[in-house]
């Protein structure tokens, strides 16, 4: 059975593009493989400081993933620093990673480029991050567009290391949903903490309403006929949440002319607070039980390391380390 893993790192409030990316995918996988979903709070510090903030994400994103339909006796599911072995794979891999692969990477370049402070995690992510997809054998890497390159880094490592030291870890293939593998963000861009422009899957209602009223459209009038519907912003978000057949029926509106943007945002708030809204009422059944998700996290975190202790059993005497 091929497993399957992946994690969300804790340091902002998740939005729809994680979901869409990240997580619905995930959650769909764990009835039909192995799955290994965890929270990457290691991660977190390459961008985050405030020790509180990095715990209170930590906490929320657990809540989200259980709300959103993550069964735990279907995953395993933990908190990324649990388990220390990742620590100790990252510098097995780090050690054979060529200063080249980091250098290429186009999530470094975008961050520091917005002004994200440059700093030795931040350029040594994708070793991390390969270090928590090898250290699981993983077999498949369900991930966002926006992390293709960095899944083939992974590759590209597991393939060095068992060059140099002999078939020791198992090189995992990625799954993106191309229909979904980029959702673009309030101002066109794509979905991101990082650029402050997302739609948070929980939240007030009239916050996340006054976010997606304010989306900025162009200045043509209602009655003028849009040719380029499909490119609407709104539009492009309503297929997320719709009914196929009512976010055509607006786009075919909108494309003939007649249908004016206040009102399609308006369809597309409703629509978006309507298909959260089961995941909300479990949120809140699940944010009044801290113990019963604190337990999850503990027993994810025993059956990961299990697996993990093993993986490093065969690096350690792969590299020569025992």
């Amino acid at each position: 059975m091929p497993r399957v893993l992946t994690g969300i790192t804790p340091s902002g409030t998740l939005h729809i593009g994680n979901y869409f990316g990240a997580m619905r995918p995930a959650i769909e996988l764990q009835a039909a493989g192995d799955a290994f979903y965890f929270i990457a709070d290691y991660h977190s510090m390459t961008s985050l400081t405030d020790a509180a903030e990095r715990l209170a994400y930590t906490q929320g994103i657990a809540l989200d993933w259980l709300a959103c339909g993550l069964d735990p006796t279907k995953a395993v599911f933990w908190r990324q620093s649990d388990v220390p072995e990742v620590c100790e794979l990252t510098w097995l891999l780090g050690s054979l990673t060529p200063m080249g692969l980091l250098e290429r990477a186009h999530s470094y370049k975008d961050k520091t480029a917005k002004g994200v402070s440059p700093n030795f995690g931040l350029f040594a992510y994708p070793v991390l991050m390969a270090a928590d997809i090898l250290l699981y054998d993983t077999h498949i890497v369900p991930v966002g567009k926006d992390q293709k390159q960095h899944l083939e880094m992974t590759r590209d490592i597991a393939i060095k290391f068992n060059q140099t030291y002999g078939e020791t870890l198992i090189v995992p293939e990625e799954r993106i949903a191309e229909s979904v593998a980029l959702i673009p963000g309030l101002d066109g861009q794509k979905m991101s903490k990082s650029y402050g422009n997302t739609i948070e899957i929980f939240g007030e209602e009239k916050v996340l309403r006054k976010k997606i009223m304010g989306i900025v459209m162009d200045s043509r009038t209602p009655a003028e006929p849009k040719p380029d519907a499909e490119q609407n912003l709104a539009i492009q978000l309503l297929k997320l949440f719709a009914p196929a057949e009512v976010a055509t029926d607006y786009e075919n509106r909108l494309r003939a002319g007649g249908l004016g943007y206040g009102d399609l945002k308006k369809a597309l708030f409703e629509h978006y607070w309507n298909f959260f809204s089961p995941y909300r009422v479990r949120r809140a059944e699940l944010a009044a039980q801290p113990e019963y998700v604190a337990q999850v996290l503990q027993d994810g975190a025993t059956r990961a390391r299990a697996v993990a202790s093993q993986v490093m059993v065969r690096a350690r005497r792969a590299c020569g380390l025992r």
